[in-house]
């Protein structure tokens, strides 16, 4: 996840924005750079490629200087990791600055459109677009400020964005859209910094008091900071007035961001754990997936006879639909297997086999032991993991990182889309390089998954009607989740979540087994969840959910925006938008998770710590 961080003050910025840089590494990144107005007005520039301490250049005293200044610590997405690529970026004229985190869902056709008006572009990010936007509208006579929210109102997609002037009156802008990306601004004593982190304000919140003020961006919203003062807005420069928040140096260390707990702080981080799983495999020019990390050469992925997805727990919910997208299109024969189970059993393994491991930590007891079965069975193994340096990345022949950052909470959430996204991405690189995926499916699938980290945000929106739902069901001591086709395992993963932090009795079944004795438990005292997205087996699943309601069930259906006529047959709905059939699981977890978190604090449970849990299970 891209790390932004600006001062405005007294002192020098280079020193506070370097610091700020540092303390979000833990984000990950490829590059960084920082942006500097020097005394004359004139935006000076430094950027590199690898970690922040290559910005130094020749030591204590090199530093770029100014009291004005924006740094960033950039994962590519659009265009791979160099100097060209690495945020800020500046205009033809050097009068902007600007950085990004995100992605810029219409850049090309933006793009294309700047280009015809003569704008020249010098690097292959959808960030540049923002830069030549902002530049245009000073071209045409607005403030750096309207120039600013002119740009904002013109792109699409979530993304968190600010940018820098040049001049005696320079000053920062930043904006938030959509959920992918935060901006928090702090002040204190004629000196402002903003991060999208808490831990980038660490520089300036150090008072006597020991407390800060700090502001939190909602989506569409602004703020300018300059050396007297913040003012927050929105994208039509209207005033915001917005209340800081008081906090501590020790709420900023262990930084929850304002929220409860980490378990809804890494839910609400899921837009930006989709971008980050994206970012540096997706060429959105040409719109076709690449996998810089995957281990194995064309020739021997066409030599692939089989796939096999290994996990436990929430990794092994994900396994399930990873197997559906790789059959489907990978073209390969899949299955998903619990990694306790899989070592067991002795399975025939060759070198034709690919293994796909799946879990957050990597060092899951089951699962390391089943990846070093199949390496001295000789298969071909790659894992899915979220931490760098793990067993699993150690063992594997090929990792493809979740990149989702640090999950504090036990209960597995921004990794578990972080693995969903990750498999579509693999099935979609399968498909192209054996050949089963022709151009235009392949087009409309890297689409479809550009527009989730937006999708994503707007789902999480609105937590109100979670919060009711949770008074309507918390009573219920039984749930059974139903689902089909790629949405059977978001039923189990849904029951699970439950189980976890509630500890309510809850099970996920595929909807077609009900009758095959789950419809026994059917009674008034049990609750359904029934996932009826509006998808190739809409039909099916509304059947099942009509056998419920015939026998006095009580029935909670997640459905499809303007889905009215299975929302009158049950008693409850939450709702997501239209989607590609393949991207709808990712669609379905996150209300399935906000129910559960608003359920289990209801019933005043440990949310970030269930009782006999572990973050990763490292002992058989």
């Amino acid at each position: 996840m891209c790390g932004i961080v600006g001062y405005v003050g007294g002192q020098e910025a280079w020193p506070i924005i370097y610091e700020g840089l540092r303390r979000l590494e833990y984000r990950g990144y490829d590059s960084a750079g920082i942006a500097v107005v020097d005394a004359n007005g004139d935006i000076q520039l430094r950027k590199t490629v690898g970690k922040v301490n290559g910005l130094d250049g020749d030591g204590v005293g090199s530093h770029l200087k100014g009291t004005i200044g924006l740094g960033h610590t950039r994962w590519a997405t659009h265009g791979r990791p160099s100097h060209e690529n690495a945020h800020p970026h500046i205009d033809c004229e050097q009068r902007v600055a600007v950085v990004h985190n995100g992605i810029v869902e219409n850049y090309l056709e933006l793009k294309r459109r700047l280009i015809g008006d003569g704008h020249v572009f010098e690097s292959d990010t959808d960030t540049e677009v923002l830069t030549h936007l902002v530049e245009e509208g000073m071209d045409r006579g607005l403030s750096f400020q309207e120039s600013f929210r002119r740009m904002g109102r013109m792109v699409k997609g979530s993304q968190a964005i600010s940018a820098i002037n040049q001049g005696d009156a320079a000053e920062i802008c930043a904006l938030r859209l959509g959920h992918a990306g935060g901006i928090v601004v702090a002040q204190s004593e004629g000196q402002a910094i903003i991060g999208s982190d808490l831990p980038a304000l660490l520089p300036l919140l150090h008072t006597a008091s020991n407390t800060g003020q700090v502001g939190f961006l909602e989506t569409g919203e602004m703020v300018v900071v300059t050396p007297s003062g913040v003012e927050y807005q929105d994208l039509e420069g209207n005033h915001i007035d917005k209340q800081p928040r008081m906090v501590t140096q020790e709420e900023v260390l262990v930084d929850k961001a304002g929220y409860q707990h980490f378990m809804l702080k890494e839910i609400m981080e899921q837009p930006q754990a989709v971008a980050s799983a994206i970012r540096e495999r997706v060429n959105f020019e040409t719109r076709r997936v690449v996998l810089p990390d995957f281990p194995f050469s064309s020739q021997e992925i066409a030599e692939l006879d089989r796939v096999m997805l290994i996990g436990c727990g929430t990794s092994l919910n994900a396994a399930h639909v990873g197997r559906t997208l790789v059959e489907r299109y990978g073209g390969l024969p899949a299955e998903a297997e619990s990694a306790s189970e899989f070592r067991y059993r002795n399975p025939y393994i060759g070198p034709r086999t690919l293994v796909v491991s799946i879990g957050q930590s990597g060092e899951t007891a089951d699962t390391v032991a089943a990846m070093q079965m199949v390496k001295e069975k000789g298969g071909k193994l790659i894992t899915i993991c979220n931490s760098e340096g793990s067993q699993a990345s150690r063992i594997a022949d090929g990792t493809l990182y979740m990149r989702a950052g640090l999950e504090i909470g036990v209960a597995s959430t921004k990794t578990f889309v972080a693995s969903l996204t990750i498999l579509n991405l693999l099935a979609i690189f399968l498909g192209q390089s054996r050949g089963v995926l022709d151009t235009a499916k392949t087009h409309e699938l890297v689409d479809g998954l550009a527009q989730m980290p937006r999708l994503i945000g707007d789902l999480l929106a609105d937590r109100a009607v979670y919060q009711l739902l949770a008074e309507e069901y918390a009573g219920f001591n039984n749930f059974l989740f139903l689902g089909r086709g790629l949405n059977a395992p978001i039923a189990s993963e849904g029951a699970l979540k439950l189980k976890e932090i509630s500890y309510i009795h809850a099970e996920g079944y595929p909807a077609g087994e009900m009758k095959h004795g789950p419809i026994a438990l059917i009674d008034s005292a049990m609750a359904t969840v029934a996932l009826a997205p509006k998808d190739s087996l809409y039909d099916k699943v509304a059947n099942n959910v009509k056998e419920v309601k015939a026998r006095d069930g009580r029935v909670l259906a997640v459905l499809t925006q303007g889905d009215v006529d299975l929302a009158a047959e049950v008693d409850d709905a939450i709702y997501i938008p239209e989607a590609p059939e393949h991207l709808i699981p990712l669609l379905l977890t996150v209300p399935l998770q906000l129910l559960a978190y608003h359920i289990a604090l209801l019933r005043d449970r440990d949310v970030d710590q269930p009782r006999n849990l572990a973050k990763s299970v490292t002992v058989e």
